[in-house]
């Protein structure tokens, strides 16, 4: 059975460095609301139906997220985990309650987003000011930051393939001693009466797949989605995207069932290549017209991809069996699973569709 995991995003709910950056109780929602199309027919702005603007401080709305994707044939949430080094952490509060409160009781695993946070990250006037740092302290930040997360690797709920906890690197590519911390984290464990950690990294580029394998990752997730906004498209196409981006400052706009094409390949089929699965992309709440936007994603056209994507792992041992969704809530870039006025909880139902249907055949 395909182990469907979804990067869960934890930005709906109001910090005080997100208050201090860009305005009084900015939240996710904030962008989405302000949403507003950028050309004739852009689904935008985007409304949230079953779920409405919910509170991640609120554990009603953390456990009617769970129920939702229990029912549809999700595994579990990859929560999004920022620690930027010496005990710095932001964004903690709904996974710390998660893991206190023991509700949902709804599997998890952790993907540590170790990147530096920019102005513009958020906002589309933003600039390429450094609002905060991630920083590599060494072994002893690395003790730190694993015994930070080892109550949650030792929680029943936490997603372990072969007995070890899933931890997910962002960027492995920036972590300076990258083999020395995932050592020191195996010994860690292992000391801690754990397996082992399961490592996974977060990577763009197809090199990398053998590279990180033998750099001690146990499997790649491979980030196809940005593939597509580099295809060698036409040149007819090539001259008029450049065109529309020099005149008019607007993104890529492509058709996403035509680019769907691009989210799979024959490397998902390695034993350690966890492929994903994507309900659509739009940057524009984020970053406005100079955002990147896949136009025309229906439920029907998410359905063939995931087909496509359950063809590719289906000789996996079950364990490896795992696909990740991007995302479950990533609401601000068009790409989330939740429902939305528009289609309902259609996403959802293709996802549910697919899988009981690939379940029928093998």
């Amino acid at each position: 059975m395909p182990r469907i995991i979804a990067f869960y995003l934890p930005q709906f709910h109001p910090i005080p460095e997100n208050n201090k950056w860009w305005g009084e109780g900015f939240t996710e929602w904030t962008n989405v609301r302000k949403a507003k199309p950028v050309f004739k027919g852009h689904y935008q702005p985007r409304v949230p139906a079953d779920l409405g603007y919910y509170d991640l401080r609120l554990s009603e709305s953390r456990e009617a997220q769970a129920e939702l994707a229990e029912k549809y044939g999700v595994e579990g949430f990859c929560y999004w985990h920022y620690y930027f080094g010496d005990g710095r952490r932001l964004l903690e509060r709904p996974f710390d309650e998660v893991l206190k409160s023991g509700k949902p009781d709804f599997p998890f695993c952790l993907a540590w987003a170790n990147h530096s946070w920019q102005d513009k990250q958020f906002s589309k006037g933003g600039s390429d000011k450094l609002l905060i740092e991630q920083k590599y302290g060494g072994v002893k930040d690395y003790t730190f930051h694993f015994n930070l997360v080892l109550p949650a690797f030792k929680d029943h709920r936490y997603i372990r393939v072969y007995d070890k906890p899933v931890f997910i690197i962002h960027s492995p590519d920036k972590v300076p001693d990258l083999v020395e911390f995932m050592n020191l984290w195996q010994k860690l464990a292992r000391e801690n009466g754990l397996s082992g950690i399961h490592f996974v990294c977060n990577t763009h580029n197809l090199e990398d797949i053998e590279t990180m394998h033998m750099k001690g990752f146990d499997a790649v997730s491979l980030v196809r989605l940005f593939h597509v906004f580099k295809a060698d498209f036409s040149l007819w196409y090539r001259m008029y995207a450049k065109f529309m981006r020099l005149v008019f400052q607007r993104g890529q706009v492509l058709d996403y069932e035509q680019c769907s094409r691009y989210f799979h390949g024959d490397e998902d089929k390695l034993r350690y290549c966890y492929p994903s699965i994507y309900p659509n992309w739009d940057h524009s709440p984020r970053s406005g017209r100079h955002g990147h936007i896949l136009h025309n994603s229906t439920p029907k056209a998410f359905k063939k991809h995931v087909e496509h994507v359950l063809e590719m792992i289906k000789e996996k041992p079950s364990q490896e069996q795992i696909v990740f969704i991007r995302s479950w809530n990533e609401w601000a870039e068009g790409n989330y699973m939740e429902p939305d006025l528009r289609f309902g909880r259609g996403y959802l139902e293709a996802l549910k569709s697919a899988l009981d249907e690939s379940a029928g055949r093998y």
